[in-house]
């Protein structure tokens, strides 16, 4: 019988764009005010890509600090996953763009795709990988450029979303440590709520699409916050008795950054504390599969965490999916 191993996190980066938009500026481009945005989600700021940033670029700085963070080098890597609901392009990866970028020549390399819920996702692939013993080294990120595909007429979705990427490296951690309970799940019939309709082989692009705003984000936000009111608590709950770990032996909550309401309806279903929950959203607003590494990568460097702590993620997205993990913190 070949040896189980311990996954965890060796090191995490971030990496957000210099440009901020404010909810003052987004006043003078759509029907909206400051106080409404901050009452209904919380959002004060947003980071904005430079027109010449791509998905992948900014990935790659969020990797590059993640390298670094885990003195771990990028030749040394046997994976990239690169979660993102905003790739450069249809092919190749934003995964392989990145390899290149930060020279993984031995690394194999791939996208997945499950809305804000990707980071988690990744982590539980890469740490079966780890467990296994098949791979050593796993770069996963989190990276969007979500501007990119923003209606900034829309005023229910131009609002809500940032450009940012998080990376994490995972690897061997001490026995008891790293990830100790996952739950994944889907719900593909509410996938049309949120979704970037034409571009694709279902509705190739065409003069028409374009004229019809077709390869924008479209979200019936309703149906999205029904959605997520009942799956966080739940997705927490479900990881948390896979992980054989009670709520109040959480340390840390880091829920997916996309509205305040949601995060605070997670918290009380749980019963924790907001002093011990991570909210950044007023930032960078919802940076989708980039949110939960940036709040931990934050959260780290405030000296939130520590080791042997209890660190409890969720998310939700589009698909509908969602994902939460519980891991005991490894790092010192």
């Amino acid at each position: 019988m070949s040896k189980i191993y311990a996954a965890g996190i060796l090191g995490i980066g971030c990496y957000v764009p210099e440009k901020i938009l404010t909810n003052h500026d987004l006043e003078k481009m759509v029907d909206t005010s400051n106080e409404w945005i901050i009452e209904r989600t919380g959002i004060k700021t947003r980071h904005i890509a430079a027109p010449e940033q791509a998905t992948s670029d900014l990935a790659t700085i969020a990797a590059q600090r993640a390298l670094q963070s885990a003195n771990v080098k990028a030749e040394d890597l046997d994976l990239i996953i690169v979660a993102t609901a905003s790739p450069d392009m249809a092919f190749p990866s934003t995964a392989c763009l990145v390899q290149e970028n930060i020279k993984a020549t031995k690394a194999a390399a791939f996208d997945l795709s499950a809305g804000c819920s990707g980071f988690v996702y990744s982590l539980t692939v890469a740490s079966q990988m780890i467990v296994s013993g098949l791979y050593k080294n796993i770069l996963i990120i989190g990276a969007e450029a979500l501007s990119k595909i923003m209606n900034w007429k829309d005023r229910n979705t131009c609002i809500l979303f940032g450009d940012g990427a998080g990376a994490a490296v995972i690897g061997r951690v001490e026995d008891g440590y790293g990830t100790l309970g996952f739950n994944l799940g889907a719900d593909g019939s509410g996938g049309h709520t949120l979704c970037q309709p034409a571009g694709g082989s279902r509705i190739p692009a065409s003069l028409e699409t374009v004229e019809k705003d077709m390869h924008y984000i479209h979200m019936s936000g309703n149906e999205v916050f029904k959605f997520a009111i009942k799956v966080m608590g739940e997705a927490a709950n479900a990881a948390l008795q896979a992980a054989n770990i009670s709520a109040n032996e959480v340390d840390l909550f880091v829920p997916h950054q996309a509205n305040i309401r949601i995060i605070n309806s997670a918290a009380k279903r749980l019963g924790l504390s907001m002093d011990k929950v991570v909210v950044n959203l007023e930032k960078y607003g919802n940076t989708s599969a980039a949110s939960i590494p940036i709040a931990l990568c934050e959260a780290l460097e405030q000296g939130r965490i520590k080791k042997g702590d209890n660190v409890a993620l969720v998310g939700f997205g589009a698909g509908l999916t969602w994902a939460a993990c519980v891991l005991k913190w490894s790092m010192e």
